[in-house]
């Protein structure tokens, strides 16, 4: 009995064999994710941003609440843009409620 203990325990196929081998099947994943899904995404997030912070009077925006309207002003020390939606109607809108540019 305690013969088959010690051939199990002793065996040389029961080596685990290189762990950075059994590793490489997550790594290529996680790779593979990175180019795949987060690099386009923050790219993306950078354009919007870029294109928040270059809105100037005059441009045409659509908000993230589906309103079209113009830029009238804006007011750099609190980051609000005033947009017309409708004449003689003016609402202040954050930066951040800009979806796009028309």
């Amino acid at each position: 009995m305690l013969d088959i203990l010690y051939a199990s325990a002793s065996a040389p196929g029961a080596e685990g064999g290189n762990p950075i081998l059994s590793l490489l099947p997550f790594l290529v994943i996680i790779v593979v994710m990175y180019f795949l899904m987060i690099r386009p995404q923050a790219k993306k997030q950078k354009d919007t941003a870029n294109m928040r912070n270059e809105l100037k009077a005059g441009d045409e925006v659509l908000t993230i609440g589906g309103i079209y309207g113009k830029i009238e002003g804006v007011n750099e020390k609190d980051g609000k843009l005033i947009v017309s939606i409708a004449k003689d109607v003016k609402v202040n809108l954050a930066r951040s409620a800009v979806a796009s540019k028309v």
